[in-house]
């Protein structure tokens, strides 16, 4: 099994580093994509390369090492870096959304609207928020105690197998993710949902065929990636602990954890012609 997962895992990260890296430069170098819209989707790739990181490799390392541990410290490390990347991509699709209304809904005022300043200022909220949450959950989860087992029977360090380690009462942490993730998460969804309604009703007024189906085709990558990640975020922390399975989160953490950082870059390349 070993033989087979290695380089399967090994590819796959290798996909995320090259196609990740790849979108980054490319919105970098070329002027025709210093666009709002690009500049968020170089910020998605970002998060992207950040969290599949903190987790892809020490997991290929153990996969053919003896010796699986990973430190108190090294633990808490890696989970903030990944939940605050992962927290950051989540309002990042929510700001993506608003971005494409913006473009669609009132394209006169889109440069005044989504100027270089206005869009910085988003992605530093994105970011601080993501990094707040982090510490949170981070500071809640390891000032628990744990004094039976200590192997995490998960491919790195997450908040669902930790707290099972834990022989402290967890209620605490389980009512602080529901309070501030599920914020995060209904935030996220609210703003997506709220801007697609906007961005139809903008795209329906279109007179030609063409300029909407232009219109749609703007979206439809984007669409495609919150589906995907909202969909696998919401099965993965917000169903009840009587539906919890070790075996399912498996798969589910290693989807979003690499599946997904690798998918993105690829959905935008192959439907969009500027970065094509």
């Amino acid at each position: 099994m070993k033989v087979i997962l290695f380089p399967v895992f090994l590819v796959v990260y290798l996909i995320i580093l090259l196609a990740n890296l790849g979108m980054i430069f490319l919105i970098r170098v070329d002027p025709q994509l210093h666009t709002p819209m690009y500049f968020f989707l170089s910020h998605l790739s970002f998060c992207d390369l950040c969290y599949s990181t903190a987790v892809g490799p020490k997991m290929l390392v153990d996969i053919f090492t003896k010796n699986k541990s990973i430190s108190f410290l090294g633990c808490a490390l890696q989970f903030l870096i990944f939940c605050s990347f992962v927290d950051s991509e989540c309002l990042l699709l929510a700001v993506m959304a608003f971005d494409r209304y913006k473009a669609i809904g009132n394209p006169l005022r889109y440069a005044v609207d989504m100027s270089t300043k206005v869009c910085s200022l988003l992605m530093a909220g994105v970011y601080l928020i993501g990094l707040l949450d982090a510490l949170i959950h981070t500071t809640l989860t390891f000032r628990l105690c744990f004094c039976g087992s200590k192997e995490i029977n998960h491919f790195f360090c997450d908040i669902p197998p930790l707290l099972l380690l834990s022989c402290s009462d967890t209620q605490v942490n389980e009512l602080v993710i529901f309070i501030f993730f599920g914020f995060i998460e209904l935030s996220t969804i609210c703003g997506v949902l709220v801007s697609y309604c906007y961005i139809i009703s903008s795209v329906l007024k279109i007179c030609s065929a063409e300029g909407r189906l232009k219109a749609f085709s703007t979206c439809a990558s984007h669409l495609t990636v919150v589906v995907i990640f909202q969909g696998t975020i919401l099965f993965m922390y917000f169903r009840p602990s009587s539906a919890y399975s070790l075996d399912q989160d498996k798969m589910s953490s290693l989807f979003y954890t690499l599946v997904i950082p690798m998918l993105n870059p690829l959905i935008y390349s192959l439907r969009n012609k500027d970065v094509k």
